[in-house]
């Protein structure tokens, strides 16, 4: 009985074995395919990696080599022939550029790079404010009052990364209409945002005194 039992265990797996067989000849391509799919999506991804890490160098020593130029006007130059290919880069790139037309006393160039950033719907919203914000700190009167407004306005909102910087500004724009008691509420506010900076909370304490108005206790 062991021996017949041993027999139909034999013709079992030998039957199971077939079938294994014939399944992997029949299905077997599809897992080599996938696994040149793996294989081919890792070599892929390592590759864009790879070529990413060489295209941020590459354009880090481009603008390192812009920068070396020796007068701010030679630099401004230099970094206008450097080649972007994305809206980070671009705006790297615009930053830059901007710092060294203000230093050659091209304002009007530095205040068209800014705009440019804070223009850019691709970029984050912390680059183009902080392109705004500078290029209204950097116009100054020069900007329709409507525009400045307009744009302090939308960098006070709350939540917003430069708001204590454009409550300042508007204090400022406040003092500059005579509106003293409509300042020193902005100033107040001012003071009262959380992670005000050293800097900042010395400037509005000085205005208030000016103004003749009493500062928080820090």
């Amino acid at each position: 009985m062991s021996n017949t039992d041993s027999f139909i265990d034999e013709v079992t797996e030998e039957v199971r074995r077939d079938r294994l067989f014939a399944v992997m000849r029949r299905y077997g391509w599809i897992g080599i395919v996938l696994v040149v799919l793996i294989v081919g999506g890792a070599a892929v991804n390592e590759w864009r990696k790879s070529r990413a890490e060489a295209e941020a160098r590459a354009l880090g020593d481009a603008l390192m080599a812009a920068m070396e130029a020796q007068t701010p006007a030679a630099r401004a130059e230099a970094l206008a022939g450097v080649a972007v290919s994305r809206p980070e880069q671009a705006a790297l790139k615009g930053f830059l550029g901007a710092a060294s037309a203000v230093q050659a006393g091209d304002v009007p160039a530095a205040l068209a790079a800014w705009d440019a950033i804070a223009a850019d719907g691709a970029l984050p919203v912390a680059w183009r404010h902080l392109a705004l914000i500078k290029r209204v700190i950097a116009a100054g009167t020069d900007m329709p009052a409507s525009d400045r407004g307009a744009a302090l306005e939308t960098l006070a909102a709350a939540g917003a990364p430069y708001r204590m910087l454009a409550l300042e500004q508007q204090a400022l724009d406040l003092v500059a209409a005579g509106e003293d008691a409509a300042a020193v509420d902005r100033l107040r506010a001012l003071l009262e945002e959380p992670g005000v900076t050293a800097g900042l909370r010395r400037r509005a304490t000085q205005l208030m005194v000016a103004l003749g108005a009493e500062p928080q206790a820090a």
